[in-house]
């Protein structure tokens, strides 16, 4: 069975758009092998920033031929139908079949397709996928009609098998395909045969080509490694930035540089995010944190190591990282007086339309902090204080520069401003948790504003009626709520929701961004829904409390058992309250028991009333769990030997009572009958 190799070398293709490209050509090529009827053993997409790779290994040599009925017109049909139908399917008339199905004689047409040589239908699928490439952009050149990202220079497809390799005739815009490519634009430019993907690879790292983007990246990150380590200095991960920077070389050349003294007062922070998006560098830190080199990787090896690429970067760094400073000190002058023209800067700032001015939005968040604060034991005023110079970064030099330091810069400023270490640290940390892994503030004055401003978000958009549906959520509504979840949860906050914001609409999204959180964690969403409908379900503590102490109630044998006792218990008595017209609630007397079962029923819920009403008034679910567990054995020695419905109308009142007393200390923990059986 053959092995198909297929290159296609362009002009340097965005390594934003690399992985998900060798991705379409992947699906796209085996896709349409797959629908023609070639089978294949395994496939591999490659990258690099000058050309798209794919491999295909065991690849049937052709496809099966194939055998197809179909059904067509009625005998006697007019002869316009027939033929119509003989043409859509490709016969002729004589090789029509009558076939009596029940309801008269029918024409079938049998239509046979002979199997495909593997090379005809790859020029026919990779000519289409060439043609239909699902670039995000992409452009035209010269006087071809033909769209690629960048390009397109020429195309490898070859089969390859024990006997050689054949070049499969592919032909796009005047490209025609080979068995040729080229190495590294200036270390090994030359055009070089390739006979199969494993002699491919090894050429193309001859000629200074890294075919794999994970080797790249891995090789990238260990001589950086090994370099600052050399030197006493470690390597800033980033694995974004690393990602991307593996998609600008085929053969990477980390190389360090220094970074002038007269920028090392700078924030480690500032001069990483200057290096990063201006130049594409790493940051290089000492043993306190502070960056003081920076590591760039070059596409080529040089006579000189690297010297005039280091002077040329270390050039331009020097201008950029000037600018930077200039936005620190002017910054600085602003915060060392308090950041007061950064407030008022935010009165000319629009929030959104409908929900004001960024200085709006603080002076909400200042007055829900204060609120907030004795409940997550804050200090009001350090909490309101806080809440106003939280967004003041905003209006900074720096931040608006690099937004991605929004907070950081502000927990510097507000240091310079002479506020409070609680201050800055709500400054930083009031835009936190921003996802479902980024740390929760456990400080109480950033807790107290963070969560003031997720809930005046939330207040806000649902108020103007701007609430997330389906996949849309601009606002970004969904995370706010997992946030203000997660400060709660992770913080043991008992906070009614209710008293904060309005409206049920708003706190059934809460419960509804609760359930996917505790499905995350393996709860299952009746267990929720049995704890949701219980009182105090604003309490978002409370409520996963009860949540996870039922689920884990649930595992144990007695759990299990126990449910189906109350459901046996609660399905006869809903029944007889529906016949009868009336609500058996009025107490059962021991008095009227007959059974030994019955008494010892009796007995084991007084017991479990005495338990688990103390414990519930205490949030301890655990011993109420515990309590309730102790009657699966009386309910179901009672529903072995006890007839409900006994002759007897006072025996029968008197039990549907005792299956009364099961349901209400039951439904006093959760609401069961929301358990899926």
């Amino acid at each position: 069975m053959p092995d198909l190799l297929i290159e296609l070398f362009s002009e340097e293709i965005p390594a934003r758009m690399q992985a998900k490209a060798a991705a379409d050509l992947k699906k796209l090529i085996t896709d349409g092998l797959i629908d023609s009827g070639l089978t294949y053993a395994g496939a591999g997409a490659f990258s690099t920033p000058r050309r798209l790779a794919l491999s295909v290994e065991g690849l049937a040599a052709e496809s099966p031929d194939t055998s197809e009925e179909r059904k067509g017109p009625k005998v006697g049909a007019p002869d316009g139908a027939i033929e119509g139908f003989c043409r859509g399917a490709g016969v002729s008339r004589d090789s029509l079949e009558a076939r009596d199905t029940g309801k008269g004689e029918v024409y079938f047409a049998v239509i046979e397709k002979p199997g495909r040589k593997a090379a005809d239908v790859i020029t026919e699928v990779l000519e289409a996928t060439i043609k239909n490439f699902p670039w995000p952009k992409s452009m035209r050149w010269g006087m071809g009609t033909l769209k690629w990202v960048r390009p397109l220079h020429s195309i490898i497809c070859i089969l390859s098998d024990e006997a050689g390799a054949q070049v499969v005739p592919v032909s796009v815009e005047g490209i025609t395909s080979s068995d040729t490519t080229r190495g590294h634009r200036f270390m090994a430019p030359d055009v070089f045969s390739v006979t199969s993907f494993v002699n491919y690879e090894a050429k193309l790292k001859r000629a200074k080509v890294i075919l794999r983007a994970d080797e790249r990246s891995d090789l990238i990150w260990s001589e950086a490694s090994n370099q600052a380590f050399a030197a006493g200095l470690e390597l800033v991960e980033d694995k974004g930035l690393l990602a991307e920077v593996a998609g600008l070389v085929e053969w990477p050349v980390p190389l360090m540089g220094t970074i002038a003294d007269d920028f090392l007062s700078l924030p480690p922070e500032v001069l990483t995010a200057s290096m990063r998006e201006h130049q594409k560098f790493f940051s290089v830190r000492d043993k306190s944190g502070q960056v003081v080199r920076f590591v760039t990787v070059a596409n080529r090896e040089t006579a000189d190591q690297g010297a005039t690429i280091l002077a040329g970067n270390q050039k331009v760094l020097f201008a950029r990282l000037s600018d930077a400073k200039f936005f620190w000190e002017n910054d600085l002058r602003i915060a060392k007086a308090g950041g007061q023209d950064w407030l008022d800067a935010l009165k000319n700032v629009t929030f959104h339309n409908k929900l004001g001015t960024v200085a709006e939005l603080v002076d909400r968040m200042a007055a829900l902090s204060r609120e907030i604060a004795p409940l997550v034991d804050a200090d009001p005023d350090e909490a309101e204080a806080a809440a106003r110079f939280a967004k003041a970064d905003l209006s900074s030099e720096m931040v608006y520069e690099f937004p991605e330091l929004q907070g950081l810069m502000g927990h510097y400023y507000a240091g310079h401003a002479g506020l409070s270490d609680a201050v800055a640290n709500a400054a930083q940390d009031h835009y936190s948790p921003l996802g479902p892994s980024d740390d929760v503030p456990t400080a109480p004055v950033s807790v107290a504003v963070a969560l003031a401003e997720k809930i005046d978000k939330l207040t806000g958009f649902w108020a103007i009626d701007e609430k997330p549906t389906g996949s849309k959520d601009p606002f970004a509504l969904r995370r706010a709520a997992l946030g203000v979840i997660r400060l709660v949860l992770e913080n043991d906050l008992t906070l009614k929701l209710s008293t904060l914001i309005k409206g049920e609409d708003l706190l059934s999204f809460f419960h509804d961004r609760l359930k996917v959180f505790l499905k995350d964690e393996g709860i299952s969403h009746d267990v929720i829904d049995a704890s949701l409908a219980m009182p105090g379900n604003d309490d978002l503590l409370l409520l996963v409390n009860r949540a996870k102490a039922l689920a884990a109630f649930l595992k144990t044998d007695d759990g299990g058992n126990l449910i189906q006792g109350f459901k046996r218990a609660n399905n006869i008595l809903s029944q007889a309250e529906d016949k009868d017209g009336v609500e058996y609630s009025y107490g059962a007397d021991i008095k009227f028991a007959e059974d030994d079962t019955e008494k010892a029923l009796f007995k084991a819920l007084d017991a479990a009333d005495a338990n688990i009403a103390p414990a519930m008034a205490a949030e301890d679910f655990a011993t109420a769990m515990s309590a309730m567990a102790d009657l699966r054995a009386p309910i179901d020695a009672f529903f072995e030997t006890v007839q409900i419905n006994a002759d007897s109308e006072v025996l029968r009142r008197n039990r549907l009572n005792l299956l009364h007393r099961i349901r209400t200390i039951c439904l006093s923990v959760a609401d069961l009958r929301k358990l899926e059986a």
